[in-house]
């Protein structure tokens, strides 16, 4: 009986891979590194040959044991020079006469071979960067490094660097397509990828790890899967954290609110007054002060949450203060109106405000049609409205709240939040705030507006018994849903 083979069952051999970043130099290598790492790694100045060797770094472990590893590698200086060596590098007199004369007095140069014969050997793939912001007539370096890559004889991935800050992805795609013409059809180039170290989203890294995929021999692809799927679960993680930290704010200023004194005639006057147009009384009355501890207290939680967010993605520093200013009119003001301080205010304007769809004595309140019953029409009038409104929320104190329309406000500022740290590249260090890109708003306002708005039922159960937990895992599902949609319109290819 012939002896059994290896187990069906058995576990396949973790594997490592390596990934090799070359460029000219300064051209962002150790930047986009650092990006693609998640952490600090060599120097990152606007000098040339800050890179003097070649340094590898773990970049993603799988469970099973699998390795993805990325090089840094010594910039090209003199890209013709370089070529030339190289062209006559497997002589061994050759190779031995110009490693000598160059490790003493081409030192740039030798660092150079060193790397490239590093990558030769290594690499599984070689990612090389090519400064975007010049036209590709104007890089003449570029054909002696493709001569270099030929040379290196590995699948190569080309990516666009220094692309500024974000753009349309229309605007890439023709970057990306001017690119490809000059470089031409080279069977050794396996795809060309927008990935700036400043300015990337990590959807695009996945879109890299795709194309690093079919470039890959067979016998890596098990090894590689892997690698990939512990890439996406920890990006997935880190997405739902980010969801749930912009969620946790909006939640908890639905269910804020701050009590009001039974204010007295002096406040109904002074309410009034505004709702008219006329001079109010000195002094900032009890629902100013409301409305201002409201908005200090989502202020605070806005950063605090924005700082969470920045933690989540690695990136340190600390949220800018953020300047919530606010109209009176994103504050619902819920009053148990007293029925003779309305009808004295009732009194006060009759006939003044016929038909009005608004809120005397209630400071603020929009009723509901079924409430108005034609406007307020004297004393008699406001003090129905009152007995209504009492009768309806069944109220036993005033309350300031945010109302459902500001609160809907605040689901597109929470995704462009999210957008400004998930695009910041490691390479620009420590968290700074920066403007959004106007196409960035114009894309949430569209998918916000396809879905029919901000849906109200976000809202629904906000009254006494408000719970901030139950809404916010509510808003973190629908928030998920939004920003999944915003990133596919952002960067379709991934």
């Amino acid at each position: 009986m012939s002896s059994a083979g290896p187990s069906q069952g058995a576990a396949a051999a973790p594997q490592r891979i390596a990934l090799s970043l070359i460029s000219h130099t300064n051209a962002g290598k150790t930047a986009l590194a650092r990006t693609l790492l998640g952490r600090d790694v060599g120097e990152v100045r606007d000098a040339a040959h800050v890179t003097t060797e070649a340094n590898q770094y773990t970049m993603i472990e799988s469970a099973q044991g699998d390795v993805l590893c990325l090089w840094d590698t010594p910039g090209f200086g003199d890209s013709a020079r370089l070529a030339r060596r190289l062209a006559g590098v497997d002589h061994p007199i050759v190779r031995f006469l110009a490693a000598a004369w160059d490790r003493w007095r081409e030192r740039p140069l030798w660092s150079s071979q060193q790397a490239i014969r590093n990558v030769r050997e290594d690499a599984d793939v070689v990612l090389y960067l090519v400064n975007a912001s010049e036209s590709p007539g104007d890089a003449g370096h570029v054909a002696p490094e493709l001569q270099i890559l030929e040379w290196i004889g590995k699948p190569v991935i080309v990516l666009l660097n220094q692309t500024g800050p974000p753009r349309p992805s229309a605007d890439e795609e023709a970057d990306e397509a001017r690119w490809r013409q000059a470089l031409g059809p080279r069977p050794f180039i396996h795809g060309l990828l927008t990935l700036d170290a400043f300015a990337r989203c990590w959807v695009q890294e996945g879109t890299l790890l795709r194309m690093v995929a079919r470039a890959l021999p067979a016998d890596r692809e098990a090894g590689f899967a892997r690698l990939t799927a512990a890439w996406q679960a920890a990006r997935s993680a880190r997405f739902e954290a980010a969801m749930a930290a912009i969620a946790a704010p909006i939640a908890r200023a639905a269910c804020d609110r701050a009590t009001l004194p039974d204010s007295g005639l002096r406040e109904s006057l002074r309410d009034v007054g505004r709702a008219i147009g006329l001079a109010t009384i000195a002094g900032e009355g009890a629902k100013e002060a409301a409305m201002r501890t409201l908005a200090r207290r989502l202020d605070a939680d806005i950063r605090a949450s924005t700082d969470q967010l920045i933690a989540i993605h690695q990136l340190e520093g600390r949220a800018a203060a953020e300047v919530i200013a606010r109209l009176s009119d994103d504050v619902v003001a819920d009053n148990p109106v007293s029925e003779g301080k309305a009808a004295i205010v009732g009194g006060f304007v009759s006939g003044a405000l016929t038909g009005l769809a608004a809120d005397l004595a209630s400071g603020g309140l929009t009723f509901g049609a079924g409430l108005l019953a034609g406007g307020v029409l004297g004393a008699a009038g406001a003090a129905g409205l009152a007995r209504g409104f009492n009768l309806v929320r069944g109220r036993t104190e005033s309350v300031v709240r945010w109302s459902d329309e500001f609160l809907a406000a605040l689901v597109p500022a929470a995704v462009l939040r999210y957008l400004a740290v998930a695009h910041y590249g490691r390479g620009r260090g420590e968290w700074t705030p920066s403007e959004h890109p106007a196409f960035w708003r114009d894309t949430v306002k569209a998918e916000i507006a396809q879905r029919g708005g901000v849906p109200a039922t976000l809202w629904s159960g906000r009254g006494e018994r408000c719970d901030a937990d139950t809404l916010a895992l509510r808003l973190t599902a629908s928030l998920e849903d939004l920003a999944r949609s915003v990133l596919d319109t952002l960067y379709p290819a991934a």
